[in-house]
């Protein structure tokens, strides 16, 4: 490790933006986001051996995204007051154990069990990893945001590749084999922890600076955090469709074979990847709210077109939707860090454990619904969800209504 790592002294101003820490967080949530992947990537594989229907397969979801969604604010409000610089390399343990338990379960009440163990890391990893991304973004936040969230995109991307080239050959238990992917993982975090760790010993020893507030009452505070939930709804059912049925969809429509369905899902997700850094890059360069607003509203007419579309224009608009929605999450979180300021951890758990929230019930529902009505009837329902966009014209100007902040 190079000194500028391990020496306070020698840490990067507010005004640097440290990449190698950046990197090290994309790169860990590449490797967090591939290993919570592969349970979605090998539902086809579970749902042949154990004989489950689409209601269980969102039972399953529903138990890793809600272990997620209820711990991650509380983690972030926990962390923000009290910052835990090596529990990022804990929670990658939490989704090691639950690969593990996933490779060897035997029964439903198992995978329910691993869901949520996966879950649980999910839960730790996300609040901390975006506070630590933001703290070393030198002011370039969306940058930081987009780069730290983008790893995450490519390990969700990646899981079904692996999934269908490792799992789908193999079987069950060789989701064991991506317990090497954890251990790399927990080593990552915790050389970024040493610099967490450090870093914070250098900022305790500075002058705290006197920060910039939004002028907004408190009333309007929580009506844009209000309308800020809803566009993350659209987004993340929307978005559940795809990470739990598409496959499904891609083989009663079109005849796919899973391994064919599954490179499509991946195609898809790798589109998701290339939107959230624009995202983050354009927010930095235009403002969160102009982003906010194309990113969700945008995507309608690509979305009410898909449910008719043949395979090859299926796969267009596929790339096209993924491209245009992912670009809005980043934005979100780094306006709304800036909408509550000294809350960031909170914030991030907030919103990244309400999507993981919002997608686990979503998949529960969708799957009930895709069982009475067919697995087409999803995708056209869902086609309207991006019409919510129209509330961001409720989203004030963050940039033109800040205020200098008077030291007490």
């Amino acid at each position: 490790m190079s000194k500028s790592l391990a020496q306070p002294s020698s840490l990067p101003s507010s005004s640097e933006t440290t990449f190698f820490i950046i990197g090290a967080l994309s790169f860990s949530h590449l490797l967090n986001d591939m290993m919570q992947s592969l349970l979605a990537a090998i539902y086809p594989v579970l749902k042949t051996s154990f004989a489950l229907d689409f209601g269980q397969i969102g039972l399953i979801t529903l138990a890793y995204q809600v272990t997620a969604s209820l711990l991650q604010p509380a983690i972030g409000l926990a962390t923000d007051k009290r910052p835990l610089p090596y529990a990022l390399a804990v929670g990658m343990g939490f989704t090691l154990a639950g690969l593990l338990m996933l490779s060897m379960a035997h029964g439903f009440p198992a995978l329910l069990a691993a869901a949520a163990l996966v879950g649980v890391g999910s839960a730790v990893f996300h609040p901390d990893a975006s506070r630590v991304a933001r703290l070393a973004s030198g002011g370039r936040h969306g940058l930081a945001q987009s780069l730290f969230q983008v790893g995450g995109n490519i390990g969700q991307a990646s899981g079904p590749l692996l999934a269908a080239f490792v799992v789908v050959s193999g079987g069950q238990g060789r989701v064991a084999w991506f317990a090497i992917a954890a251990l790399v993982g927990m080593v990552v975090l915790g050389i970024v922890g040493r610099w967490y760790s450090d870093h914070l010993k250098d900022l305790r020893a500075r002058p705290r600076p006197v920060a910039a507030e939004p002028d907004l009452p408190r009333g309007r505070v929580l009506l844009t955090l209000g309308v800020l939930c809803g566009l993350v709804f659209s987004k993340f059912v929307y978005m559940a469709s795809f990470n739990s049925y598409y496959t499904f969809y891609l083989i009663e429509t079109f005849g796919l074979s899973i391994r064919d369905a599954q490179l499509h899902l991946f195609l898809f997700l790798g589109a998701v990847a290339a939107g959230t850094v624009a995202g983050g890059t354009l927010g930095d360069r235009f403002g969160r709210k102009i982003v906010i607003w194309v990113s969700i509203l945008g995507v309608l007419p690509f979305t009410l077109m898909l449910p008719y579309a043949d395979l090859f224009w299926t796969s267009t608009l596929t790339v096209v939707i993924g491209l245009v929605l992912a670009s809005a999450f980043p934005a979100i979180v780094v306006y709304a860090q800036e909408l509550m300021p000294g809350r960031v951890g909170m914030v991030a758990g907030l919103f990244f454990g309400l999507g993981f929230g919002i997608a686990g019930i979503s998949a529960a529902l969708l799957g009930e619904l895709a069982d009475w009505y067919g697995i087409a009837f999803v995708y056209r329902v869902c086609a309207f969800l991006p019409a919510i966009g129209l509330i961001a014209v409720l989203l004030p100007d963050l940039e033109g209504s800040r205020r200098p902040k008077t030291a007490a």
